[in-house]
């Protein structure tokens, strides 16, 4: 077996070791470093060796195109970055020796850039020294000054005041300096990218331009320096279109610098515009290249993070270890393992040495993949090869284990990683703590909790922790055991843990639990409290839980002030659901004393509360109270609401000014809406208005249901509209909403318009499409031809309802004593009320009203008189229709002083 080695760890990059500069931030953040090893046999890597061979090998370090090791106070290096030299395009050979010369210490370049000797130094008398730092003695400079030396003078001040330098500068453009003046420009570029002045930066750009300066990649790589080092992401693409604009070539630094500043905010589309220009410019920059590939591989875009692996090749790049570093990652990441190790077999082919990142950067491949015996396998291999694991290493295993749900194996390793001195991180302890719960180990938890405070963790996002591990476990009332001590202090005194714990408990049915915890707290805000109690009401609620919320909002402290108006509404609504209507009356009446005005949906709850109570009195006078209030305009549903009791409650005028009131609200009807204004509004309105009603409806595209199609041919018989009541019968049949009652409603009103024949077909009709004739029919029958006196078929129709066994209701006894009345028959009026009280319905408000009318025609005026007596005594009070008919009866038979005593009677009613 092949040994594989690779020895650098990301998080602890020296640069005393290596000429090698590497940002953790390049590379997916699944773990807090990357990992790698492998031991494979060689032949396993042949068919990756074969393509990979293709590929130049280099152990030298990237050029340094993010300039992270620069110092701002160090101006001399930061010159050479922007160099124009042939060796910083190819990154060759002679850049690479170049490097030899940087100090072992401070990371920086010796012996290069400018330097001050005995031709170069400017005369001390330039200069002064007074409270802004060093500034030019202008009193000793002359206008006739040689560019060089002014160009070393504005270098000085750059290096030592922004504002000295900005103002010199302007002295060099009065006295005809900045002519062709490059090096001018771009000191005062960076003094403005420092200040971050992008107005002015891009008008000196449009001025050098125009002063017939050469606008090459150093001008603009100053400012995009800037962008890059203050993390301006469209500040930095911005400059580079600018920079394209002008025609200036991109060189290494210019793509190094923009794909770092791509890869820190993950902008993809700005980096594969930059990358792409790279290639199609001929420049090989390879950073850039890793900066695309660790941007496909965070966003998990893998297919193209291997297409730029495959450019790395066609395009004969010199791979270094960054490079090697992120392609191995990404076949990680991916899960292709056998890819990543012959990867590495290629790495070893290169000259590199084993390296513990890259290990754990299998380790971490091989634990999302579940693989844990491969895992552990590379673990144990690591010592075989001359290293040590260090914290990742550690860390990888602790997540490849939770993952696999082993928590022996988990705690092992945490156990190891702390007695060799290393920390976990956030996500090792959240691992833990999820498998502590899932396996019942409290005891283990609070241990695991004790480190996260040892570690200094928040308390708030310790408790965050612990609540979505045993949330995710379904064992959140083994909480109260483990949050114990400071925690629980913490709870106490801050309401936003309080109030995140309690949630927890209420949405796991632990109200008990909450409620200890609230009646224990020490933090006091009255608006956050009631807020809190109002959240876990509404929580109870749409949990189905109802019990649970009347038992919080009985633990509420009493409100010092006036009661909390969501919280009583929403209560109200609650003891409406369990159908508790004497405590939802009782919440009511409290905010209607305490002052408080009820908004929008505290009358809707309010108005709902009493129809469902089935008093729809007390709703109407809540919809007058609001009616009040002119700051109250109902929504659609509080409109529907209103448009149902109004029609309950028989009041027509009501239902007309509402309809137009909802016309003038603007508010969007829907399907609903239609439908109910239509079935509500249907005796209110005239026919032409519920036509137009109507007809809007199926032009929006809305549904009408049954209920709507029937009660508009009501409308359309009762107005003689029958060419409309057959279209719209025809519509609704052919869309499959005809029932009985459609049946019912035409008969009804062919037999109210005298026209018995198309009453007689519809109801054979009625028959062929497979309904009974419902009793409905039959009474419509016995009505008209009853009122026309046709009184064969008025028997027929009777002896047609025995034999098919139809019981008949109140309504049929009714119409019978009218019909039977009208023709004088009193012995058939007896038989009927005989008939009536055996079959055991007995008389009701409208069969006394019709006995009487009937008693009136036969002239029994004593027998009419005598009736109102026995309605008192079965209970039933008369209505004016009564006393009317009585008094009428009184008249027709020359009782007047009856009819006299009945009228005063009524007006003594009130009626």
């Amino acid at each position: 077996m092949a040994s594989l080695k690779l020895s650098i760890s990301l998080d602890t990059v020296d640069s005393k070791k290596l000429n090698f500069y590497v940002n953790p931030s390049l590379l997916p953040n699944q773990c807090s470093t990357f990992s790698f090893t492998s031991c494979i046999h060689v032949a396993r890597a042949a068919s990756i060796l074969c393509c990979l061979t293709r590929l130049k090998h280099i152990r030298v370090s990237r050029f340094e195109t993010e300039f992270s090791n620069i110092s701002e106070s160090n101006p001399v290096d930061r010159d050479t970055l922007f160099s124009s030299k042939n060796d910083l395009v190819n990154e060759s050979k002679k850049f690479v020796e170049g490097q030899k010369g940087r100090n072992s210490k401070k990371g920086i370049k010796k012996n290069v850039g400018f330097r001050r000797n005995s031709n170069e130094i400017e005369r001390e008398e330039f200069f002064v020294y007074n409270d802004s730092g060093l500034d030019v003695n202008y009193s000793a400079i002359k206008p006739d000054l040689n560019l060089e030396r002014c160009n070393s003078i504005l270098k000085r001040l750059e290096r030592s005041n922004d504002g000295n330098a900005l103002r010199f500068f302007e002295w060099m453009g009065r006295n005809g300096k900045l002519e062709r003046n490059v090096t001018a420009y771009r000191l005062v570029l960076r003094v403005l990218g420092r200040r971050e002045d992008w107005d002015e930066a891009e008008m000196m750009v449009r001025q050098a331009n125009g002063s017939g300066c050469e606008l090459n990649f150093q001008v603009f790589n100053t400012i995009i320096y800037a962008c890059s080092k203050k993390g301006f992401v469209e500040l930095g693409a911005k400059w580079f279109r600018l920079m394209l604009e002008y025609g200036a070539r991109p060189n290494v630094a210019t793509f190094g610098m923009l794909m770092g500043l791509y890869q820190k905010s993950w902008n993809v589309r700005e980096a594969e515009f930059a990358f792409s220009l790279m290639r199609n410019f001929g420049v090989v920059c390879q950073s850039a290249y890793s900066a695309m590939i660790t941007i496909y591989t965070r966003l998990n875009l893998y297919d193209k993070a291997e297409e730029i692996i495959g450019f790395l090749r066609d395009d004969q790049v010199i791979l270094n270890l960054e490079n090697w570093l992120v392609i191995l990652n990404a076949y990680s990441q991916r899960g292709k393992l056998e890819e990543a190790e012959q990867v590495l077999v290629s790495m070893q082919e290169a000259g590199f040495s084993p390296n513990i990142v890259a290990y754990n950067t299998l380790i971490t491949g091989y634990g999302k993949s579940l693989n844990m015996d491969a895992a552990q396998h590379v673990f144990l291999s690591i010592r075989k090869v001359g290293l040590e694991p260090d914290e990742a290493t550690y860390r990888s295993m602790i997540e490849g284990w939770g993952r696999a749900d082993n928590y022996r194996e988990a705690g092992w390793y945490y156990k190891e990683l702390k007695q060799l001195g290393f920390k976990p991180n956030s996500s090792n302890l959240y691992t833990l703590i999820t498998l502590q719960a899932k396996h019942g180990d409290e005891e283990g938890a609070i241990r695991t909790l004790d480190d996260m405070l040892k570690m200094r963790c928040q308390h708030s996002s310790i408790i965050g922790t612990v609540l979505q591990a045993y949330e995710r476990a379904g064992r959140i009332e083994k909480v109260p055991l483990i949050l114990i001590g400071s925690l629980y202090e913490h709870v106490l005194n801050d309401q936003t843990s309080c109030s995140i714990l309690v949630m927890a408990y209420v949405k796991s049915g632990l109200v008990d639990d909450a409620i200890k915890v609230l009646g224990s707290k020490k933090w006091k805000d009255p608006v956050f409290e009631d807020s809190l109690y109002h959240l876990l009401i509404c929580t109870c609620k749409e949990l189905g839980d109802l019990d649970n919320a009347v038992k919080i909002f009985s633990q509420m402290p009493s409100a010092e002030n006036k009661p909390n108006l969501h919280i009583m509404c929403t209560m109200i609504d609650i003891y409406s659901v369990m159908r508790h209507f004497t405590e939802a009356e009782t919440l009511y009446l409290k905010l209607k004393s305490s002052g408080v005005a009820l908004d929008m949906i505290g009358f809707s709850i309010v108005v709902r509360m009493y129809v469902k109570a089935g008093s729809l009195k007390d709703a109407c006078s809540v919809l007058e109270m609001m009616e009040k209030q002119k700051d109250i305009i109902p929504d659609i549903y509080l409109f529907r609401d209103m448009l149902r009791i109004y029609q309950k409650c028989n009041m027509q005028d009501k239902l007309a000014n509402l309809y137009y009131r909802i016309l003038k609200s603007r508010v969007t009807w829907d399907q609903e809406m239609y439908n109910c204004v239509i079935n509500c509004c249907a005796r209110a309105l005239p026919v032409d208005e519920l036509s137009k009603i109507f007809d809007q409806m199926l032009r929006q595209g809305f549904a009408p249901n049954t209920i709507t199609f029937n009660v508009m041919l009501d409308v359309y018989g009762k107005a003689k509209l029958f060419k409309k009541v057959k279209k719209l019968f025809e519509m609704a049949r052919t869309r499959g909403l005809v029932d009985v009652i459609s049946y019912n409603t035409i008969i009804s009103a062919y037999g109210q318009n005298k026209d018995f024949k198309k009453m007689s077909s519809t109801v054979r009709e009625m028959q062929f499409n497979g309904f009974s004739v419902s009793l409905e029919a039959y009474n419509c029958m016995l009505d008209a031809y009853g009122k026309e006196g046709q009184m064969e078929k008025f028997r027929r129709v009777l002896q047609r309802m025995k034999e098919s066994n139809c019981a008949s209701d109140h309504y049929t006894y009714n119409i019978m004593i009218n019909i039977y009345g009208e023709q004088k028959w009193i012995d058939e009026v007896a038989a009927v009320l005989t008939e009536l009280k055996e079959c055991g319905l007995g008389p009701d408000l409208c069969s006394y009203n019709t006995l009487i009318k009937a008693y009136g025609i036969a002239g029994m005026v004593e027998d009419a008189v005598g009736l109102i007596k026995e309605m008192r005594e079965n209970g039933i009070k008369p209505d004016k229709i009564t006393y009317n008919n009585l008094i009428t009866a009184s008249r027709k038979n020359d009782e007047f002083l009856e009819a006299v005593k009945w009228s005063l009677w009524m007006k003594q009613m009130g009626m």
